[in-house]
């Protein structure tokens, strides 16, 4: 059994596909916020693809975890010299492993922040990217505003704080780039949030101006903030995976990556200092990312969220056991192509109808094992943003409504907390008291759930919306998900 690490990957299997490059010869360019799996599966591939043509290798990453629960993660990175496997699990069971080596140093804010500051201060760095969830960018939920009020932006405000947010490091950084008279690097958010450029620009800019008003107009006068869309299904690491990894090619991995086949990334070519040859390994550069993230939201995003509640009441718990039932793999192209394409713009480049197909070919992938649990959660968050704008869009347009109103109403019922088995269901979402307090009071008042006007606005007061809405928490009360499925179907 070999330790995965640098001294080790000349010792490694054939069948293990290692990186060609010298990795000693890699010098920083981009500094990544955020190491998690997607991370690991997505831009950090995409950068080892580069650099196993030969290209990219003054593109190396430094990742940087802020959070106290990223010290497992610099543990595991300083023990392996910042090596992993990635996993890709086929459809059809086959699997095609590799190592990945495009990162190459790690640092853990929390230990070191001025290190951190620093090392993005460095003229090598060009690009700071961004995996740091919809929660990194410490947005009000209703308002959209900068949350000043937060007790570690509180913190970083003070003056002559060492900061402890991303936001005040990487303001921090642009600082002394500024006055040292060194060009600005890009700010390069890679997370699934609508508008993710322009996103961290509004929070980024809000920060750095409560800080120094002055430094915060230059930064969003000076700084890129080019929006993206990224795709690839990345399940949680599992001790099975580790065993997987060690029994079939010998190595110990303390956290390999798994990942399906598919990968996308769409991004907008916007770059202040330059950027790797992205397009030579796939990216799709654009001008404009819209087209391609709406497609993203309102047809995969949605559709997991059209078979997760559904799927669980009727007693599945993976997403491949659902999506393999033909009824939900029915509902969801019905739901697609009936209600989620019609509120699209033209998407150059795609085939939808073949995206959508693909979409269902995914979710059915069993050795994906991804939870329905985890498509479940935090949905006060994921259905205004992926689903209800659907319902309104088609609402204006006099078009179908009747699957998303379902799949509101599956969520309302799926908040009850028990399955249609009377099991448990451990509902997670930052609003859980008072979902659940709302959805426990339906049986007698069955407007409960949707009188939220901050989650939903004025839906209750469409008529269209609300009978759509009732007759389907109406059926799963009295015939459950398959038949009212069924019935949606007809």
């Amino acid at each position: 059994m070999h330790l995965l690490n640098s001294t080790t990957l000349s010792d490694l299997p054939v069948s293990l596909l290692k990186p060609s490059y010298d990795r000693s010869a890699l010098s920083t360019g981009i500094v990544h916020f955020g190491v998690g799996g997607f991370h690991r599966a997505h831009q950090a591939m995409y950068l080892d693809q580069l650099m196993n043509t030969g290209q990219a290798l003054d593109w190396a990453i430094c990742g940087v975890g802020v959070l106290p629960a990223d010290a497992r993660m610099k543990q595991v990175m300083d023990r392996q010299d910042c090596l992993y496997t990635l996993m890709v699990k086929n459809p059809d069971g086959t699997r095609q492993a590799r190592v990945i080596g495009s990162i190459i140093e790690y640092l853990f804010a929390p230990a070191d922040p001025n290190a951190v500051i620093e090392k993005m201060a460095s003229a090598s760095v060009r690009i700071v990217s961004l995996t740091v969830t919809e929660g990194g960018y410490n947005f009000h939920h209703v308002s959209g505003d900068f949350d000043a009020g937060n007790p570690d932006v509180v913190h970083d405000l003070l003056p002559g704080s060492e900061p402890r947010t991303t936001f005040g490091l990487i303001t921090e950084a642009l600082s002394r780039r500024r006055k040292r008279g060194l060009e600005l690097f890009t700010v390069m958010s890679c997370d699934n949030i609508q508008g993710n450029g322009d996103v961290a620009r509004k929070m980024f800019t809000a920060y750095a101006r409560l800080k120094d008003p002055e430094l915060g107009s230059w930064i969003a006068a000076n700084v890129s903030f080019p929006n993206s869309m990224v795709d690839r299904i990345t399940p949680v690491t599992t001790d099975e995976d580790r065993r997987t990894i060690a029994d079939e090619y010998g190595v110990e991995d303390a956290w390999p990556v798994v990942c399906e086949p598919f990968a996308q990334w769409v991004l907008e070519d916007r770059f202040s200092a330059g950027r790797p040859l992205f397009e030579d390994a796939g990216v799709r550069l654009v001008d404009d990312v819209e087209p391609y993230e709406l497609m993203k939201l309102r047809l995969l995003n949605a559709s997991h969220q059209a078979l997760c509640y559904f799927g669980y009441l009727a007693g599945y718990r993976y997403a491949h056991e659902a999506c393999q039932d033909p009824l939900f793999a029915r509902f969801l192209l019905d739901y697609m192509d009936k209600e989620g394409s019609p509120t699209l713009q033209p998407v150059p480049g795609i085939d939808l109808d073949r995206y959508k197909r693909t979409l269902i070919e995914r979710f059915s992938n069993s050795y994906i094992r991804d939870t329905l649990a985890r498509l479940c959660a935090e949905s006060s968050d994921r259905i205004p943003k992926w689903l209800i704008p659907v319902i309104r869009i088609n609402l204006d347009n006099h078009a179908e409504i009747r699957r998303s109103a379902a799949v509101v109403a599956s969520w309302a019922r799926y908040a009850e907390g028990l399955d249609e088995d009377g099991n448990h269901i451990e509902v997670v979402d930052r609003l859980k008291p008072t979902l659940m307090a709302a959805a426990k009071k339906q049986h007698q008042e069955p407007l409960a759930f949707i009188a939220n006007r901050e989650i939903f606005g004025d839906l209750i007061d469409s008529e269209r919306f609300v009978k759509a809405y009732t007759d389907a928490l109406t059926s799963l009360h009295e015939r459950g998900a398959k038949e009212t499925i069924r019935t949606l179907l007809r």
